[in-house]
C-alpha cells in the first residue's frame, strides 16, 4: 500500500512538472474601473484553457501605463487613452507602439453624504464643476438646490473627496469637467492625477467612499460597478440635451452610440459629455494596452486569443456586472485590429 501511494505521488508530481512546463502564465495591471469584468473574463477564459493562467493587479490607470512601459507586465488597462508624451516613451524605450482595445464601458458617478437628505440629487455640470473649483462651498447653494426643487437641502460645508493616485476615474472626471467648464479647462485640466483645487484624497474607490460615509456633507466621485456593488447611493447628471440621466448600462450604452460611426482607428476617443437625449454623460470606454510587438510568441498568441474572446463570448457577462458592450461595430473594427499584434 505504502508503496502505490509512493508511486502515486511520483505519478503526480510529474504531471505537475509536465503542466508547469505547458502552462503559460500571463501578467497584466492596471484600471481599476474594469476589475471586476477582468477578473470575471480572467477565471472563466482559464476554465476554458486551462494551460493559460492570466494575473491581473488592480493598482489604478497610471500604475498600468507606466508598468507596460517599464515592460515589468505584459500588458496594462486604463480608463483613459495614453497621450502622445506616454505614447512617445513607450515607443523611445521598446522601438514599437503599443496598441489601444476597447472592452467594455463604464461610467464615474457622483455620490455623497448629506445626513437628513435621502433622496437621489440631481446634478448640473455648472454645479459639479462649482463644487469641485472650490466656488460652491454650501450644500443649499442656488446652483444645486434649483435643481433639486422638494428636496431641503442643508446649508452645510461642502467637503469634497477625490482620489488620491493616478486614477481612470480621476482621468474620466476630469475630461468631462474640462468639456463642460472653460475655467476647469484652463485651471485644472485633464489627467488621471491632477492639482486638486479643493479636498480631501482617497486611495482607491474604497478610500473615497469610505471618506464620504464618514464625513457628513462630503461629496465625491466612483466607478458605477462600484456604487451598485457596494449599494452606494449616487445622483443624476444633466446631458448635453438637458436631461438629467442615472448612470446604468442603457445610458452608457447611448453615449457610446455616436463614437460607432466615428471611431479612430487607434480606438482613442473620449465619449464624455456626449450627445443624445438618453446619453449619460460621464461615460467612457476602459482600455487593455496590448503591446505591438512581442518577443514571446506565446504570449502573444494567448493574448490575441483572449482579446477575440472578450470582444465576443466575454461582452455577455458585461451587463450583469453594471457595465454596457461594446457596439458590434467597433468589435468588427477591433477585431480586425487584432492582426496588429505581432
Amino acid at each position: 500500500m505504502k508503496r502505490f501511494a509512493g508511486l502515486l505521488l511520483v505519478v503526480l508530481a510529474l504531471a505537475a512538472v509536465a503542466w508547469a512546463q505547458g502552462a503559460l502564465l500571463i501578467n497584466g495591471a492596471g484600471a481599476t474601473f474594469p476589475y471586476p469584468i477582468y477578473s470575471k473574463w480572467f477565471d472563466e477564459y482559464h476554465k476554458k484553457f486551462g494551460n493559460i493562467q492570466i494575473n491581473y493587479q488592480s493598482l489604478g490607470s497610471g500604475a498600468g501605463i507606466k508598468q507596460v512601459t517599464e515592460g515589468t507586465v505584459d500588458f496594462g488597462a486604463s480608463d483613459g487613452p495614453m497621450n502622445p508624451d506616454q505614447l512617445k516613451a513607450y515607443s523611445d524605450k521598446h522601438g514599437s507602439g503599443i496598441l489601444h482595445f476597447p472592452t467594455v464601458l463604464g461610467a464615474a458617478v457622483p455620490i455623497y453624504n448629506i445626513p437628513g437628505v435621502t433622496a437621489s440629487l440631481n446634478f448640473t455640470p455648472e454645479a459639479l464643476a462649482g463644487i469641485f473649483l472650490g466656488r460652491i462651498t454650501k450644500w443649499n447653494d442656488a446652483a444645486i438646490a434649483g435643481a433639486n426643487s422638494g428636496v431641503k437641502l442643508p446649508a452645510t460645508d461642502i467637503v469634497v473627496i477625490h482620489r488620491s493616485e493616478g486614477s481612470g476615474t480621476t482621468y474620466i472626471w476630469t475630461d468631462y469637467l474640462s468639456k463642460v467648464s472653460p475655467d476647469w479647462k484652463t485651471k485644472v485640466g485633464t489627467g488621471a492625477s491632477i492639482n486638486w483645487p479643493v479636498g480631501l484624497g482617497g486611495k482607491g474607490s474604497e478610500g473615497v467612499s469610505g471618506l464620504i460615509k464618514q464625513t457628513p456633507g462630503a461629496v465625491g466621485y466612483v466607478e458605477l460597478i462600484y456604487a451598485v456593488q457596494t449599494k452606494i447611493d449616487y445622483g443624476t447628471v444633466k446631458n448635453s440635451s438637458g436631461a438629467f440621466i442615472k448612470a446604468d448600462f442603457n445610458s452608457v450604452s447611448a453615449a457610446a452610440a455616436g463614437a460607432a460611426k466615428s471611431m479612430p482607428d487607434d480606438f482613442r476617443v473620449s465619449i464624455t459629455d456626449a450627445p443624445g437625449k438618453t446619453a449619460y454623460p460621464i461615460a467612457s470606454f476602459t482600455w487593455l494596452l496590448i503591446p505591438e510587438k512581442f518577443t514571446d510568441a506565446g504570449k502573444r498568441d494567448a493574448l490575441k486569443g483572449f482579446i477575440k474572446w472578450a470582444l465576443t463570448d466575454g461582452q455577455a457577462y458585461a451587463e450583469n456586472l453594471s457595465y454596457a458592450k461594446i457596439p458590434k461595430e467597433i468589435v468588427a473594427k477591433e477585431l480586425k485590429a487584432i492582426d496588429k499584434i505581432q
